[in-house]
């Protein structure tokens, strides 16, 4: 059910981004929830191309339809005068501009940061590059496995056999997520200061953040965590373990009271919390086949659901493996009534998550996904735009 955006943190926030793909329309996107005006300036004749990568929601992109809801969409040929003088006219009255475009295209055109702050000393403009827009990589392209595979991130997943890369845009993610937070630290401080602070992400240096502790253990150990499929690198037992009818069960144990619990009440064998080869947590680490071996037989006795209930009792943390159709099914979603329905351009409504951060008292908006250029004459329009002058504009395809 869409909300007023009257009733939201962001009301009366105008966002103007120049956005494709991932990182960005992720930041715009929450901000969006939250109830900013967030329009999206596409190219003329297919928009972004994020639009194109799969056409599995009723037609749409999968990746589309989840970033970009609650959006308005507006085309503009940027690599025109006119173009460009619409988008002067959008930032005039804007209060964030977010781009993710590709290195220097932004400044090419006119609307690079210092540019920006002399123009519109009030806009806080968010830059969101690979490597960074200055440095020796600034030129460089980045895509999400790249930068997977420059952090080191697939050097530490997937089996001892094979690294994988992880299942999901974790590169995106993570700069949208820092982007969205830079975004709403600078419009706090400059409800609160009067200053204006431009931000900038790079999806190199968000997922180098979250690498840290790897990075940490490597560096001072002299050695760099191992890939052991489902299994953590320096915590065990801690993984997953197949059960007699099949379903692989993952527990976790983190700490000597537990391990303790798991030997009596698990495993039935009280006496291996004492083993040296298994009493301390770095001990078990270093003995994790032999460990693994003893775990593994206790769960091939029993089913899964038997498992589960007896590690609940005994008071390890435990799940099972889910794929996708489990995960869409999850007790808690429903139980927690996370789910909304979406209209997405073809007319279908589709279900979606609410953000995960709960505001006391606002309820997140959950509008619709936009068709490339769907908002595009009405936005003209309040600028000040007649039927002919729009009219010229889209004969000459600039719209």
């Amino acid at each position: 059910m869409a909300v007023s955006p009257q009733a939201l943190p962001l009301s009366g926030v105008m966002v103007v981004s120049l956005e494709q793909a991932v990182a960005a329309p992720f930041a715009t996107r929450q901000l969006a929830d939250l109830g900013a005006r967030v329009i999206k300036v596409e190219r003329p004749g297919g928009g972004d191309f994020a639009r194109r990568y799969d056409t599995t929601v009723h037609g749409e992109s999968s990746y589309f339809v989840w970033l970009n809801r609650s959006k308005e969409s507006l085309t503009l040929d940027l690599k025109s005068e006119r173009g460009r003088q619409v988008l002067e006219q959008l930032l005039a009255q804007a209060d964030v501009f977010v781009q993710n475009l590709a290195p220097g295209a932004t400044a090419r055109l006119g609307f690079g940061t210092d540019s920006l702050a002399e123009r519109f000393p009030s806009l806080i403009p968010c830059s969101v590059s690979g490597y960074g827009t200055t440095g020796p990589w600034a030129d460089r392209k980045a895509y999400d496995l790249l930068v997977q595979c420059q952090t080191g991130l697939v050097s530490l997943t997937g089996s001892p056999d094979e690294p994988a890369r992880v299942g999901i845009s974790i590169a995106d993610i993570a700069a949208g997520m820092y982007a969205y937070s830079g975004i709403l630290t600078a419009l706090l401080t400059r409800a609160t200061t009067g200053t204006v602070r431009a931000v900038e992400v790079s999806l190199f240096e968000a997922l180098a953040e979250w690498m840290s502790q790897p990075a940490y253990y490597a560096r001072f150990s002299g050695t760099q965590p191992q890939r052991v499929g489902t299994q953590h690198a320096t915590i065990a037992p801690y993984g997953a373990f197949t059960c007699a009818d099949g379903k692989d069960v993952l527990l976790s144990v983190q700490n000597e009271r537990e391990w303790a619990a798991l030997c009596e009440r698990f495993l039935d064998a009280p006496g291996l919390a004492d083993d040296p080869r298994f009493a301390t947590g770095a001990a078990r680490v270093a003995h994790r086949e032999e460990l693994n071996a003893i775990v593994a037989e206790r769960f091939a006795e029993s089913d899964s659901a038997e498992v589960m209930k007896v590690l609940d009792e005994t008071g390890i943390a435990n799940a099972g493996v889910n794929d996708i159709e489990d995960f869409l099914a999850h007790p808690v979603l429903a139980g927690r009534e996370r789910w909304r329905d979406v209209r997405i351009p073809s007319g279908a409504m589709v279900p979606a998550l609410l953000p995960p951060a709960d505001l006391t008292g606002s309820t997140p908006r959950m509008d619709a996904v936009p068709a490339a250029g769907e908002h595009t004459e009405r936005i003209l329009t309040e600028l000040g735009y007649s039927r002919d002058d729009i009219a010229t504009l889209r004969a000459d395809h600039l719209v």
